[in-house]
């Protein structure tokens, strides 16, 4: 049984995790919060590849 739930929060933190970077790729490509908190030069840098 114990090998049920250590399975079932590998998942989760998998889950957790993809969301998270597919949040930090969407925040860069519409310029959200954590983009204009990032320096000049490495704004101008991500806009240019995005």
């Amino acid at each position: 049984m114990k090998w049920k739930v250590n399975k079932n929060k590998k998942t989760i933190l998998l889950l957790i995790i993809i969301i998270f970077f597919i949040a930090g790729l969407l925040d860069i490509k519409y310029e959200g919060l954590f983009f204009q908190l990032l320096p000049t030069s490495i704004q101008s840098y991500l806009a240019d590849i995005l």
